[in-house]
């Protein structure tokens, strides 16, 4: 199967989106790993005076855990999909939140309101087409010393966890996104961390396009060696102190 890139990956995810929280809600532990990555972030003062990017936010899920990670920062998030942007846009959100529509690899300065003091990505770096790009981007629009954490589905790099994200795939997830008419969006799922980065590649990549500090840690319960949250700091003065 070939992966969904651009246009045909975002207008996946417009289709799906309503049908997305429901099945993201069955995955144990979901929500609890997105806001230790949040937490992870280790964001003073609650945020206070912060500015922080969600990077690919879809329905909301990663910027919530972002909000209760800084809440009193001020909190951009923005995604390439409008049908996912309209199902974050209708849940109820203080006045230090706002969203748009806007895509990763259209990330440039001045379009989202930059520059940030921290940047969260979660669940994004596999679905587009030149990842190196985006982190270039993204290391451009943060502070010196500004943060950023990736929260993604990176194998570990054993047979296990390959073979533990396959038996997941074929038994739950696929059969799952086809009930709901999404199974081409839910097949690129399971391929697209077939053919991403090992969580040990990411990370060098990551070292790779200037940022400084990288750490890859795990998530705990099932997903252990499946996703993992990578901290990293801009490359300038200030990097990020110790993730949990």
């Amino acid at each position: 199967m070939t992966l969904l890139r651009d246009h045909d990956l975002a207008t996946a995810f417009d289709h799906a989106a309503r049908t997305y929280d429901r099945l993201t809600a069955v995955n144990p532990g979901y929500r609890t790993d997105l806001r230790r990555s949040a937490r992870r972030l280790r964001l003073p003062g609650g945020g206070a005076g912060l500015h922080l990017l969600d990077l690919g936010c879809g329905t909301g899920a990663s910027t919530r855990a972002l909000l209760e990670a800084a809440p009193r920062a001020r909190i951009t998030a923005v995604d390439a999909s409008a049908g996912m942007l309209r199902r974050a846009l209708a849940k109820p959100w203080p006045r230090n939140v706002r969203f748009l529509h806007l895509a990763a690899e259209d990330l440039a300065p001045g379009r989202a309101g930059d520059p940030y003091d921290a940047v969260f990505a979660a669940y994004l770096f596999r679905n587009v087409t030149d990842p190196d790009a985006v982190l270039t981007a993204v290391r451009a629009l943060l502070r010196p010393g500004g943060r950023l954490a990736v929260h993604e589905y990176c194998l570990g790099g054993s047979a296990f966890h390959r073979a533990l994200w396959n038996a997941v795939c074929r038994a739950v997830v696929i059969p799952a996104g086809t009930l709901t008419g999404d199974r081409d969006l839910y097949r690129h799922l399971w391929r697209s961390v077939l053919a991403f980065d090992s969580a040990p590649a990411f990370a060098a990549r990551l070292a790779r396009a200037g940022f400084d500090g990288v750490r890859a840690l795990p998530v705990a319960g099932w997903q252990t060696g499946v996703v993992h949250t990578f901290l990293a700091g801009s490359g300038r003065p200030g990097g990020p102190e110790e993730g949990r």
